[in-house]
């Protein structure tokens, strides 16, 4: 009998919870959600490297991830999500304004698991994609973190370390990597200005047919905007025991990469001149424009940030976005090794670019700047290792990508 009241008692109980549950799934079932609370409060909180998971949790869930991305949204524009490298691993970071418009910065605390095993020195952005490169030079991966998708790519010859690469598309969304090196040769003595094309599509290497009468330093990062990439540039050197030019007297201007005429564009000026012991770097600012900071930490001590209000390939204009004091925090940056503008609000977040590529006793702190309209804050990364590479943030945006790669 003691048994009999026990069985009705559980059939009450579970009766009772699923009334609970039929009247829970009523009132908030994920499909009666609007598509903007989706992809603005969930989906938007989502970390970069969790969009997978998110779209194989259910069909539902992958469609609504989908349609979120393609819809490009004001606030999906609006968060500001990239990916860096730092020590040879690669992060994912998330960007927000405070209330009293700081930018603070989330790093992950946690390297992306699908490169473990592997370490990466660079990784550049376009388009939803990221190209890697390799510690040791072996190779290269391009790599969709929303599709989960990863391509690794060997050279047509040897990659060394001098290389300099960029990630772009041409007009017909035909998704290519740039290489360029400078190649000696023993017989004629004269050093060669290669350039070689990787087409995703047709999987092979191409050489161009390019001459240059330029440099662009190896170890510059280039900004990939709407699929070409522009870079900073100086002009060539003379050649030694003319000295008649000084090297800061030299011309300094951008140089534009098409990736559908796969050709260098003309020289487009800067709004400024840099001398020998002053840094430029390139960003992103928005979705169409180019930011430039010129770094002064040897000369006058300032950081000036210009913003393009026009830019091609073949066509520039200049705005002053910020000038920064930094008198007072001389020596807390040792030189700039990247930055992003956060449009709306009027500040930017500067990355050091100290680097100790030599294994060390002493540990320190990666470092960067929060600035503003008359402000400086300061945030601390993580602890270094002992040997260290500083971050290298992308240059724009991530936005999540449909493309195939594989």
């Amino acid at each position: 009998m003691g048994k009999y009241k026990d069985c009705l008692k559980t059939r009450a109980n579970l009766k009772k919870q699923k009334k609970h549950v039929a009247k829970v799934e009523r009132v908030t079932r994920f499909t009666d959600l609007p598509l903007d609370l989706v992809g603005d409060k969930i989906l938007s909180k989502v970390p970069i490297t969790s969009l997978r998971a998110v779209r194989s949790t259910c069909k539902l869930w992958n469609a609504l991830s989908r349609e979120w991305i393609l819809s490009n949204t004001p606030t999906s524009k609006r968060q500001f999500s990239s990916f860096m490298t730092m020590d040879y691993k690669v992060y994912s970071l998330r960007f927000h304004p405070h209330k009293d418009k700081y930018m603070g910065v989330y790093q992950s605390r946690k390297h992306i698991d699908i490169l473990n095993q592997v370490e990466i020195s660079k990784v550049f952005h376009c388009n939803g994609l990221l190209l890697c490169v390799l510690k040791d030079n072996s190779g290269l991966a391009v790599w969709n973190p929303y599709l989960g998708q990863t391509r690794w790519i060997e050279p047509r010859t040897k990659f060394h370390k001098c290389d300099m690469y960029a990630l772009g598309y041409d007009k017909k969304r035909n998704h290519k990597i740039l290489r360029c090196f400078d190649d000696y040769d023993i017989d004629s003595r004269k050093d060669s200005f290669i350039v070689e094309i990787y087409d995703l599509g047709s999987h092979s290497w191409r050489v161009l047919d390019v001459t240059s009468d330029w440099a662009i330093d190896f170890d510059a990062n280039g900004a990939s905007l709407k699929g070409n990439t522009y870079f900073f540039a100086q002009e060539e050197i003379p050649p030694c025991g003319d000295g008649s030019i000084a090297v800061s007297d030299l011309e300094d201007f951008l140089i534009c990469f098409d990736f559908t005429n796969e050709r260098f564009g003309p020289r487009l000026p800067l709004p400024f001149h840099s001398s020998l012991n002053e840094g430029v770097t390139l960003s992103c600012f928005g979705e169409d424009q180019l930011a430039v900071l010129h770094e002064r930490f040897y000369t006058l001590e300032t950081l000036e940030f210009w913003v393009t209000t026009k830019i091609e390939p073949n066509v520039v204009s200049w705005s002053k976005f910020l000038k920064l004091d930094i008198t007072q925090h001389d020596g807390y940056l040792s030189h700039v090794g990247s930055f992003v503008i956060d449009e709306e609000e009027k500040v930017a977040m500067v990355f050091d670019g100290d680097r100790d590529d030599q294994p060390s006793n002493t540990r320190r702190y990666h470092k960067a700047l929060a600035v503003g309209d008359g402000y400086v804050d300061f945030e601390s990364l993580r602890k270094c290792p002992t040997e260290s590479r500083p971050p290298l943030v992308c240059s724009s945006s991530y936005l999540p990508s449909l493309v195939q790669i594989n």
